[in-house]
């Protein structure tokens, strides 16, 4: 069951990253591609509206209330299971498992990667649960961002597909996060809703909250998993830095009617450092990962080819509106594109 998660929400990653990977290609032969997929990806200020098969752009706040929903789901799951069935102690480590607890359970330097020791079971479990609680972290924000934050024109649209490709990957996104120990997990959770249909509530143990217990594991997960961390909260905190400028712009919009070029933080380098932030916060997931996953390198791969593509339409909009526009400013990557 895990391997067959896993190769469908790789598949799906890959056919996600090809077409645009093909519509970005300079090439007079792909233009009418690179139309079609923009189409579909355009939102905002970029959308044509020029199809009849669009949505308001204030749907996004759909994404985010899936995203919350299932992350949180998957976490809380997660995380049971490892308190109860996978716990974290302090137990010897043996040369053979030195460096799998320095690196926070990768294989990256092993050469043995086809099979995983108990020890290392565990801390794959509770690596899932750290990369579960960050992602926890970057759709509360999201939704709460989407709420408080933008507040979208009524003449802001989106292509349906980008809306649908919108609910996929949040809902891909988390599940991808956690697909290595998914059908372990599943099976807990049906063993358990199992034992309690036949036992009866009263019949159940108790459920007791040991908070030290569920938080306690974490701290001994390996370097890779905090920097990592530290990586995820770099970018968390400069794109809900970003996000406050845009808000902000849109505000002076509804003074003015106009747009306005924004300055501050990573604007100054990038046109578009929200979406800079947005692959420094799934690099930081990555690097928590151990990096050993191929799923969460498509993940990645996915969340960089789209908004690689996204910011170059964005960057081209900008110089087509603003006869002065910062001509320094890359679209997404500083000082290279």
């Amino acid at each position: 069951m895990e391997l067959e998660i896993a190769k469908l929400l790789r598949a799906a990653w890959i056919a996600g990253i090809l077409p645009i990977l093909i519509a970005s290609i300079p090439s007079s032969h792909f233009q009418s591609f690179h139309r079609l997929v923009s189409g579909f990806s355009n939102r905002g200020k970029t959308s044509l509206h020029n199809s009849n098969f669009t949505v308001p752009q204030r749907f996004f706040l759909h994404f985010y209330v899936v995203a919350v929903v299932w992350t949180t789901f998957l976490l809380l799951l997660t995380w049971l299971y490892a308190y109860k069935m996978v716990p974290l102690g302090h137990e010897p480590l043996h040369y053979t498992t030195i460096a799998s607890h320095l690196t926070g359970g990768s294989h990256i330097f092993s050469r043995h990667k086809s099979h995983s020791t108990p020890f290392e079971r565990r801390y794959i479990v509770w690596r899932t649960v750290l990369l579960l609680l960050l992602m926890e972290l970057q759709v509360w924000r999201r939704l709460y961002e989407t709420v408080y934050v933008f507040d979208y024109s009524s003449s802001a649209r989106m292509h349906i597909f980008g809306y649908f490709t919108g609910l996929f990957f949040y809902t891909a996104a988390p599940l991808s996060l956690c697909s290595t120990c998914a059908p372990e997990v599943v099976n807990f959770a049906i063993h358990s809703l199992a034992e309690f249909i036949i036992k009866g509530r009263d019949k159940m143990p108790i459920l007791e909250i040991d908070w030290l217990g569920y938080v306690n594991p974490l701290t001994k997960l390996g370097w890779f998993q905090w920097i990592g961390a530290t990586v995820f909260i770099w970018g968390w905190a400069h794109q809900r830095r970003c996000h406050a400028i845009l808000g902000s712009l849109r505000d002076h919009k509804e003074e003015t009617d106009e747009y306005a070029i924004p300055h501050g933080d990573w604007f100054e380098f990038v046109s578009c450092p929200h979406y800079l932030a947005e692959m420094v916060i799934y690099g930081g997931l990555l690097i928590a990962s151990g990096g050993s996953d191929l799923t969460i390198w498509l993940l990645f791969g996915f969340v960089v080819v789209n908004l690689v593509f996204a910011a170059a339409e964005t960057q081209r909009w900008y110089i087509r509106k603003f006869e002065n526009y910062p001509q320094t400013r890359g679209a997404v990557l500083p000082f290279v594109y």
